[in-house]
């Protein structure tokens, strides 16, 4: 596994995007609007590591998760649920692939990502 992102939800995408761009040097790489749900904005610094700006209605602003890219999602749940990790959400597909969360013994969220 390695990590892909580390996910913030904001308050104001916009103001967010300025910081992130203007002050620390970031580059936009891509938007996604998901229209009343919200909107995702990945910004790239150096190296292959991103940060994943959402801001929606339901989520807090702050920290959500940190991203990671397996290569095969079933087969890293199972080897993981076989060692006792806690299991958030199941694999789901998401417009790039399957998705599910795990979590941390303190409570942070671990994304799993297969991209396809």
């Amino acid at each position: 596994m390695k990590i892909k992102y580390a996910t913030i939800i904001v308050e104001d995408m916009e103001e967010s995007i300025k910081f992130y761009t203007e002050v620390m040097g970031f580059q936009i790489d891509s938007k996604y609007d998901l229209g009343p749900a919200g909107q995702i904005t990945l910004l790239k610094g150096e190296g292959e590591t991103m940060v994943e700006i959402i801001e929606n209605p339901t989520d807090e602003p702050g920290l959500f998760s940190i991203g990671m890219d397996v290569e095969d999602l079933d087969t890293t749940i199972k080897e993981l649920k076989s060692k006792g990790a806690k299991i958030i959400t199941e694999p789901i597909p998401i417009t790039v692939g399957l998705l599910a969360f795990i979590e941390d013994p303190n409570g942070a969220r671990i994304a799993l990502i297969q991209h396809n």
